[in-house]
């Protein structure tokens, strides 16, 4: 039911912030990130954003702005068709429950929250590449890789939505 919270000055402040969030991290991933490269490896970060904005406003915002992400990026990577909407929605509402019950919207709490929805849009991936071409063990260094070689910009997608679940 929408009331006219919704509506407010100070929500729809919010809103645009978080649009603006969404295009820099899209951007950043497309246009610079897929540049730095280690050992054939780039980072990818929007599970990290789908993350922090669950931990920071819930599972409800949290879902949607993965959603909107993950159709985004289902449109900026070709070989990917509705994995990403699926999974990024999936981690921004699981990122807002377990911040709701479990844990605390600490940094540490948001890095190792986001290193897990690294690890888990890692894995998918690799599931889909072993389906088409089958199973090889370089896989899972890659897997682990990429997870790591994303934390470093992870770290900062966490300080945005920090601030921004200060306004009201």
């Amino acid at each position: 039911m929408m009331t006219k919270e919704w509506f407010s000055r100070g929500h729809i402040r919010k809103l645009l912030w978080y649009a603006l969030y969404l295009f820099l991290t899209l951007v950043a991933q497309n246009m610079v990130l897929t540049n730095l490269r280690l050992a054939g490896v780039c980072p990818f970060v929007l599970p990290a954003a789908a993350v922090a904005v669950g931990l920071f406003e819930g599972s409800g915002w949290g879902a949607v702005f993965g959603l909107v992400m993950g159709i985004f990026a289902d449109f900026a990577f070709i070989e990917s068709t509705v994995g990403f909407t699926l999974l990024l929605s999936l981690l921004g509402f699981g990122a807002g429950f377990i911040a709701q019950f479990f844990i605390n919207r600490r940094f540490l709490a948001y890095m190792l929250a986001a290193a897990g929805g690294l690890l888990l849009v890692a894995l998918a991936q690799m599931l889909r590449v072993t389906v088409a071409e089958g199973f090889s063990l370089p896989m899972l260094g890659t897997v682990a890789l990429q997870t790591l070689w994303s934390l470093p910009v992870a770290a900062v997608l966490y300080f945005p939505p920090e601030r921004l679940s200060e306004y009201e």
